[in-house]
């Protein structure tokens, strides 16, 4: 071996010492740099999980508590609604109670009530109170421009009720009427058919007469409609006699006599105040219209009137605008003579 190859041999050897001892080197370093990372990384992992951690724990908790939040809203409205529920069903049983002492007091009142009816005055007071009753639901208490109780009619004999129709058409006899005692007998089961069948024919018989009584008393030709009113103070009486009874009401409408019951008449009442509210109203409307005339004839006078001053209006005005012409006329005249003289004396 040459001395030159010798010298590159210990060069290359060298090389690969220095080589050797800066890669040993670089991959120390690489090491602890690997290993700082390392340590870093797993730091930051472990503050990011204690973080993450927290978090959730803290977002569990604050669920935890709004669901617990909720349960115990959902108790207290479910609480507050039972109570609710228990103290309305309280009440009601109350209500209930309440309501069963005033039916047995109703019973009682009813079995009271039958009692008085019983007698035949006493039926017919009933039967005026109720007459009264609807009288001043409709027209008003004490309306006697309207209607009277107890009138005296020009014959002498006294009617429950008279209602005072406007103008010609005469006033109208309303005359209460109460066939019970017959008409219980008839609907009682306790009674054979042929003894029910005779209690029928004499309530027909009652009303009958009451309705003769009536057309013969109360429909008088100059003083009264040619009509009049039976009221029956009991409904189920008038629904009796219009679903059974036809023949009743035939003979009514033959003697112009009405029947009504608290409803139908009630009902009555209210097409006869429209009726009379409408004549009081075309009562008004003709006065009205004859002012409206008179008020035509002054408007009219009043328009002659203002013709004649329009005219002496524009007569004054013209007289006017020939005073102003003249004056302006009479103005420049002197303004001439002025200039005439004032030339004459510069001469």
């Amino acid at each position: 071996m040459t001395g030159e190859q010798v010298i590159m041999k210990e060069k290359m050897t060298q090389d690969l010492v220095m080589m050797k001892e800066r890669m040993t080197q670089d991959l120390v370093g690489m090491r602890e740099k690997m290993t700082q990372e390392l340590v870093a990384m797993r730091e930051r992992m472990a503050l990011e999980l204690t973080s993450t951690n927290e978090k959730l724990t803290k977002s569990m908790q604050d669920k935890l508590n709004e669901i617990s939040d909720r349960v115990r809203e959902n108790l207290d409205q479910g609480f507050k609604k039972t109570n609710e529920t228990f103290t309305s069903v309280i009440e009601r049983l109350a209500k209930i109670d309440e309501a069963q002492k005033k039916i047995e007091s109703l019973s009682t009142n009813v079995v009271s009530l039958q009692d008085v009816l019983t007698d035949k005055k006493s039926r017919g007071i009933f039967g005026e109170v109720q007459l009264h009753q609807i009288l001043s639901s409709v027209f008003g208490e004490k309306n006697d421009n309207v209607y009277k109780l107890q009138f005296s009619l020009s014959t002498g004999v006294i009617c429950d009720s008279i209602i005072f129709m406007p103008g010609t058409m005469g006033n109208i006899v309303v005359d209460s009427k109460f066939p019970l005692e017959n008409y219980r007998k008839m609907i009682d089961l306790n009674f054979t058919e042929i003894e029910r069948k005779e209690f029928t024919k004499e309530f027909k018989a009652n009303v009958k007469k009451h309705i003769n009584d009536i057309s013969e008393k109360y429909i008088i030709p100059g003083e009264t409609t040619d009509q009049a009113i039976l009221f029956l103070p009991a409904e189920a009486i008038f629904a009796e006699i219009n679903a059974y009874h036809h023949d009743i009401i035939s003979h009514a409408q033959g003697k112009r006599v009405w029947l009504v019951s608290p409803t139908t008449f009630m009902a009555t009442l209210t097409t006869i105040q429209v009726v009379i509210q409408n004549v009081e109203r075309s009562k008004y409307t003709n006065i009205i219209h004859q002012e409206l005339n008179k008020l035509g004839e002054e408007f009219g006078r009043y328009k002659i009137r203002w013709d004649k001053l329009a005219q002496h209006i524009d007569n004054v005005s013209k007289d006017v605008k020939d005073i102003h012409t003249t004056t302006e006329k009479i103005t420049n005249r002197f303004g001439q003579i002025s200039n005439v003289q004032i030339d004459t004396l510069i001469e």
